[in-house]
């Protein structure tokens, strides 16, 4: 399998696919999932003649599990390390819900040249914990829930997520797709349950603001409004007025796993910004 060693001896595993001089789009993906959730992106982008990459974040999926660095300072320079590694310049980085998270950090801090444009999909910035200065953000509790509910019994959790607020599929009328729910639970089960235990305060109380504003590449925002994971209100829209040069879409009645219960709708989007 393709790896890429960490400057703390942490070995990351990568999809890479597509023509070598192609400018590459990197995906970065949500808790607490791997690269394979991006697969049918990476086919569409790979069909219209893109490099796609994918990386399985530390802890999760194929990479290894340590014992510290589940942080989006830590994140953000294995993603460095990883477009060191493999060279990538003038890249589009495109990041679902944590993923965005990571999206937005890395590219604040990205050396000149590496990134062309940024996606952020269904994304955790600015910041999802309620506090004084962010009223409208979830109640820590939460977070604690979630923290709870892995801690008691992880595989039962990786079912009742997929199952209901993720895909929308608690919502009258919603098209169930056992695959995805099975799809979701299997990749969640392969990571580890410190990891995932860590990134919930990773992906809910990292605080994007200046990240965000230092950004100066275009970058899309693109969120379903009934997002019951990352709410839209207090995301997309917050995001896009931090942002230098943002592009706010708005995905009326779609879910938090968007991308994966309608890739017919939001792909051909991500494709045009990309081509912009």
């Amino acid at each position: 399998m393709p790896t890429v060693t960490t400057s703390d001896g942490t070995t990351l595993f990568y999809k890479d696919w597509g023509p070598r001089d192609a400018q590459p789009v990197v995906f970065h993906h949500g808790w607490p999932l791997s690269a394979d959730d991006w697969d049918n992106q990476m086919l569409f982008f790979l069909s219209h003649g893109f490099r796609v990459i994918a990386h399985d974040r530390r802890g999760h999926g194929r990479s290894d599990q340590p014992a510290t660095g589940h942080d989006m300072d830590t994140y953000a320079a294995d993603v460095a390390a990883l477009t060191e590694a493999l060279d990538l310049r003038d890249a589009v980085h495109i990041g679902h819900s944590t993923g965005g998270g990571e999206v937005a950090r890395y590219v604040a801090r990205a050396e000149p040249g590496r990134v062309a444009k940024a996606v952020l999909v269904s994304a955790v910035p600015p910041v999802m914990v309620r506090s004084e200065s962010n009223p409208e953000g979830l109640p820590i509790e939460v977070f604690d829930e979630f923290r709870t509910a892995l801690a008691a019994n992880r595989a039962q959790f990786f079912i009742d997520v997929p199952s209901g607020p993720f895909y929308g599929f608690n919502r009258e009328g919603a098209t169930v797709s056992q695959g995805l729910i099975d799809h979701w639970w299997l990749q969640g089960m392969a990571g580890a349950a410190n990891a995932h235990y860590e990134c919930i305060a990773a992906f809910s109380e990292t605080d994007f603001t200046e990240d965000l504003k230092r950004i100066e590449v275009p970058v899309l925002v693109a969120h379903g409004t009934d997002d019951q994971v990352v709410p839209y209100a207090d995301a997309a829209p917050k995001s896009v007025e931090l942002l230098a040069n943002g592009t706010l879409k708005a995905y009326e009645g779609l879910p938090h796993g968007m991308l994966s219960t309608h890739p017919e709708v939001v792909n051909p989007d991500l494709l045009a910004f990309v081509k912009s």
